[in-house]
This record gives structure tokens, sequence and C-alpha cells, in this order.
């Protein structure tokens, strides 16, 4: 009794995971692998590959992208906190017209050791 509900149960769950294939009406398709890089059996000698239409748009769409990219990101305005921090602190002490910059002492001491 138990292993005819068991196997009832499995049955059931079974077809429940491999569902129904409404839209589709065949298999679904499988390249069987070639061993050739991306598929693609390579010409014979003397002859040059024969790119497809969508190849060049492909690559100056990803080179391009980038050079843009870099362009834009070279260019790009400094919003972070130090600099405008830095901008700010250096505006209020002119203000208050102390010197932001370092300059060392002009007095010379004597304190030079020999050795």
């Amino acid at each position: 009794m138990l292993a005819s509900c068991t196997s009832r149960a499995l049955r059931s769950s079974v077809t429940r995971l491999q569902g129904r294939r409404f839209a589709s009406h065949e298999a679904p398709q499988y390249n069987e692998p070639t061993g050739w890089l991306f598929g693609e059996k390579p010409p014979p000698p003397g002859q040059k590959r024969v790119k497809e239409d969508w190849e060049n748009i492909w690559v100056i769409g990803m080179f391009g992208t980038m050079a843009f990219a870099s362009v834009m990101l070279y260019y790009k305005p400094d919003t972070s906190v130090q600099s405008w921090a830095l901008k700010e602190a250096k505006e209020r002490m002119e203000a208050r017209g102390e010197k932001y910059q370092y300059e060392p002492s002009t007095s010379t001491s004597s304190s030079s050791t020999s050795s």
C-alpha cells in the first residue's frame, strides 16, 4: 500500500516538474560541439573568413562606447567631499587672514651638530 502511494506521488511530481510546453511545438535545439572556435570551420588556405553583417557594428559600438566612457571619466568634475572640504577650509582661513600653506621659518638656528 505504501509503495503504491509513493510511486503515484513520484509520478505526479515528475509530470509537474516537466511542465507543459504550450507555445513551442518541437523539442529544444541543441548544437552539438564541433571542436572549432565559436563553432565555425576555418576557411580553406588562401581564403579569408567572411564576416557577418552585425560584426562590424558590434566592434564599432563596443570600442566606441569604451572610448566615449574614458573621455567622460577623464573630464568628470571633481565632486568628492575631500576636495570640497579643502576648498572651504582655504576660503575660511583666507577670510580670517591666516595662511593655509606651510612656510618654514627664516630664522637660522645655530643648533647644528658636527660629527
